[in-house]
């Protein structure tokens, strides 16, 4: 007898081994057509898996998170069916899952085209429409090797060829097209509904420039079609809100080929930064941070002996002088340690906070290269704090109400927390792990917050929790991070001197809240759209005069607005107050007071908002206190 225990704790007794769609059936017709995969002891697995032992089962349908994942993976296969019924010749390599949709790169010997696309797009609808059942088998390594080789799919003979030989190979047929995957897929093409070819682009086999360029084919696939017509909506307006586009139209930075990955900032993008740059050095003065600044370019001998130079040596610039070897740093922590060693310390010191607006440099790939989003020169707001293992959980506390205050001032409060934890691969004992990941649990769930457990995801030095901010358009941005690190310290000798006299190396926190600034402002730019907060935007007025009469007022009311350090410019142009009006409102600017006649005669502002509306005379005084206090409730406001 097999007894199979399903999610509602409820159990079915069978006689003999049988599949997960039969189960599913022999609970209902609705639930065996629903059925797209089973999770067997929390293993996902097809429906046609057949259980031999006592399990707990349940079935995944459309409703579940997998589900999708199962739809979406199952669409890129369907993808490759579809190109290889029209393009023979063409070779399949890879096709995942990913955000939102999936890809499948090809060899071909011409790059695919808007036009391919869409009778690509047309023949994965027949294939659909045919209902045609996925089944799948499995083959020793080494015959599918000869299988694929002799299907001229050299691609997937190269994959499997690098599988130990050990390992069973799974296949899925659907109709004429086999493809090599582990699974599970959907149990028929007609279970996908809705899906959508997005776009094409190139990428190298396996990642490598030196290898052949493929082209690759993205897709898109919901379990609804308002889902993804939802979904495309979302993709129209972040392409509205692209940082890049409205870096230009707002004028803050731009990037050139001169410098790939670095950023040249125009005065009102500097502007914006020296204002988020201020107010993180005011956050991190009120809580008990001590700023400081280390070298930019440090010898070889210092990033070995931390283990960078091994391990992240690719990702580093270096340079060399009077035959010693330097590398531009790619981090802060080694420099922040150099620091602490400075002087015998003790454990009344402890725990001590050092903090660092630190510039740095990593080589990345020219290909991973997006506007501020993914850049070589970028400023960390850094932070690593030296304590005690007891005073972990305090500190973690700590930095977790700084954290969700700052994310609330920048108007983020959708937040998802995930506590990584030890991975396989890791330094320490279990007994040191237990109480980290115990410490930083604690600190969670003290605050009586929702975080997700991200087993085994945490850094081979110890644990880590990572937060990420959700925008405007839903899109999740993972921003600030607690890791802790006993290796580091070890590593470069930190020691305190404990209550006992002995030595002791301190435990190392790893801190930033917005990570790279470059990055954090990007979210911003797309999260508002360009139209920054009153706090934030730089510049707050524009004082605009209708006629050449008014221009000695207008300056007068831009001096008043400086002199109460609002940041004020004035338009004394001899052009229409309409194309004025329209041109600063392009510019996103707070707020616009027009200056007449009627102004100047009563020592008055006609005040116009950011969204159009007029809100009338005023003085300068009543439009400054309003000012004032929407620019105090920062992003709380919006």
């Amino acid at each position: 007898m097999i007894n199979v225990k399903l999610p509602d704790a409820s159990v079915r007794t069978f006689e003999q081994p049988i599949s997960v769609a039969e189960v599913a059936a022999s609970i209902g017709p609705g639930l065996a057509k629903a059925a797209l995969a089973g999770r067997v002891n929390g293993k996902l697995v097809d429906t046609s898996y057949r259980i031999h032992a006592d399990v707990e089962l349940a079935i995944i349908t459309d409703k579940d998170a997998a589900g999708l994942e199962v739809i979406r993976h199952s669409s890129a296969h369907l993808l490759a069916h579809a190109v290889k019924e029209l393009f023979p010749e063409a070779q399949v390599t890879i096709g995942p899952v990913i955000a939102d949709g999936f890809y499948y790169d090809f060899s071909y010997k011409r790059a695919f085209t808007l036009d391919d696309l869409a009778l690509i797009e047309k023949r994965m609808t027949e294939i659909v429409k045919k209902d045609i059942k996925l089944e799948r088998q499995e083959m020793p390594r080494d015959e599918a090797v000869r299988f694929f080789t002799n299907l001229g799919e050299t691609y997937k003979a190269e994959i499997i060829a690098s599988i130990p030989s050990n390992e069973p190979i799974s296949l899925y047929q659907q109709a004429n097209f086999i493809d090599l995957c582990r699974g599970p897929h959907i149990p028929s093409t007609g279970k996908l509904k809705v899906f959508k070819l997005m776009k094409v682009a190139g990428a190298y086999w396996r990642g490598d420039s030196k290898n052949e360029m493929l082209t690759r084919i993205y897709g898109t696939a919901w379990v609804k079609k308002e889902d993804q017509e939802a979904y495309l909506h979302r993709l129209e307006e972040a392409e509205k809100r692209d940082h890049r586009k409205l870096g230009r139209q707002l004028d803050l930075f731009h990037l050139q080929e001169e410098a790939p990955g670095m950023v040249f900032w125009h005065p009102h993008g500097w502007t914006l930064w020296q204002i988020i740059e201020q107010y993180m050095r005011d956050i991190l003065n009120h809580g008990g941070y001590r700023e400081v600044r280390t070298p930019m370019v440090m010898d070889r001998v210092l990033w070995e002996k931390s283990g960078h130079w091994e391990n992240y040596r690719d990702h580093m610039f270096t340079t060399e002088s009077e035959k010693r070897d330097y590398a531009v740093k790619p981090m802060n922590c080694p420099g922040h340690v150099q620091i602490f060693n400075q002087g015998v310390k003790s454990y009344r010191e402890l725990p001590l906070r050092i903090a660092e607006f630190g510039s740095c440099h990593r080589n990345e790939p020219s290909g991973a290269l997006h506007g501020l989003m993914r850049v070589r020169g970028f400023v960390q707001d850094d932070a690593h704090i030296f304590c005690t293992e007891d005073q972990i959980q305090a500190e973690a506390g700590q930095f977790i109400d700084l954290l969700r205050e700052v994310y609330a001032d920048f108007g983020f409060n959708d937040i998802e927390i995930k506590l990584s934890t030890r991975p396989v691969k890791r330094i320490g004992s279990d007994e040191v792990w237990d109480r980290a990941e115990a410490a930083l649990k604690a600190s969670l769930d003290a605050k009586d917050l929702h975080w997700e457990l991200n087993p085994g995801e945490g850094a081979f030095y110890g644990p880590k929790i990572e937060f990420s901010l959700k925008d405007s358009l839903a899109r999740v941005w993972q921003c600030g991070t607690l890791q802790l690190d006993f290796a580091l310290p070890a590593r470069l000798d930190a020691q305190y001197v404990a209550e006992d006299n002995t030595r002791h190396t301190p435990v190392m926190l790893h801190r930033a809240v917005l990570g790279s600034l470059e990055r954090f402002i990007g979210i911003l730019i797309e999260h508002y759209a360009g139209a920054m907060p009153v706090w934030l935007a730089p510049v707050q007025v524009v004082v605009s005069s209708i006629t050449e009469n008014q221009a000695a007022y207008a300056q007068q009311v831009e001096s008043a607005l400086k002199l109460a350090k609002v940041r004020a410019v004035s338009d004394l142009r001899n052009e229409k107050i309409s194309y004025k009006i329209r041109e600063h409102s392009l510019q996103k600017l707070p707020f616009q007071l027009v200056v007449g006649d009627k102004e100047v005669a009563s020592q008055l502002v006609s005040v116009r908002t950011r969204k159009g509306e007029d809100l009338g005379q005023m003085s300068l005084e009543t439009f400054i206190s309003r000012l004032r206090q929407e620019e105090n409730q920062r992003g709380r406001l919006v």
